[in-house]
């Protein structure tokens, strides 16, 4: 795991002998966390809004915060964005996580991403797993979505593998389903998921498009 702020890895997932025999589930499950810092860094843990570390309970989420000496020295010309990365002395990543007992982080979300509705953090990347599932579903993104009754709701945007076919109420259907009634997306919609040159999903884009439906 790492970041441009960091000029590379902060931490890697070092595997241990006990977990060879585990069913291969958990093996990937533990394969997905991250948490042995790399040389030259001071320290890594998850924390709260008031900068405080949350609990290591594998359940409570906070934003990933890193100090070290190949942190960078702040954003260029952008001294207000540099003191809001920094706030509390920490490097905030954005990104959200949350802690096991033995000190590897979960990541489930960017910070940007998770959609507030009513009063209820969503994951983006949670409801963007259910919907992959979907036999027909070859690649989708999840944003949030304005609503006059919830404030946000999960709004998805879907690429369909070539020669399937599914509908919005199929997929609303199937993602219910799998997860909580508002986490559920209320819109689903059928397009080329714009990218980058390097294949990354430009979900500010997509968000321009759900607040103008």
């Amino acid at each position: 795991y790492g970041l441009t702020e960091t000029y590379g890895h902060v931490t890697e997932c070092l595997w241990r002998d006990e977990w060879n025999d585990l069913p291969q589930g958990e093996k990937a499950a533990i394969k997905a966390r991250t948490g042995i810092l790399m040389p030259m860094m001071e320290a890594i843990n998850v924390q709260d809004e008031a900068s405080r570390p949350v609990p290591r309970d594998a359940s409570t989420v906070g934003e990933i915060a890193v100090r070290g000496n190949c942190v960078m020295k702040g954003y260029y010309r952008n001294p207000a964005a540099t003191a809001e990365a920094f706030k509390g002395g920490w490097f905030r990543s954005g990104d959200i996580a949350f802690q096991h007992e033995d000190g590897y982080i979960k990541i489930t979300d960017r910070a940007k991403d998770i959609i507030i509705s009513g009063g209820e953090n969503v994951s983006s990347v949670e409801v963007e797993g259910a919907l992959m599932h979907h036999p027909a579903v070859s690649l989708c993104a999840v944003v949030a979505k304005p609503d006059e009754k919830w404030g946000e709701v999960p709004c998805a945007f879907v690429e369909l593998k070539e020669g399937t076919v599914a509908d919005e109420a199929e997929l609303i259907a199937f993602a219910r389903a799998r997860l909580a009634g508002f986490k559920t997306p209320k819109k689903v919609v059928f397009c080329e998921l714009p990218k980058t040159s390097t294949g990354k999903i430009q979900k500010f884009e997509l968000r321009a498009i759900a607040r103008a439906m």
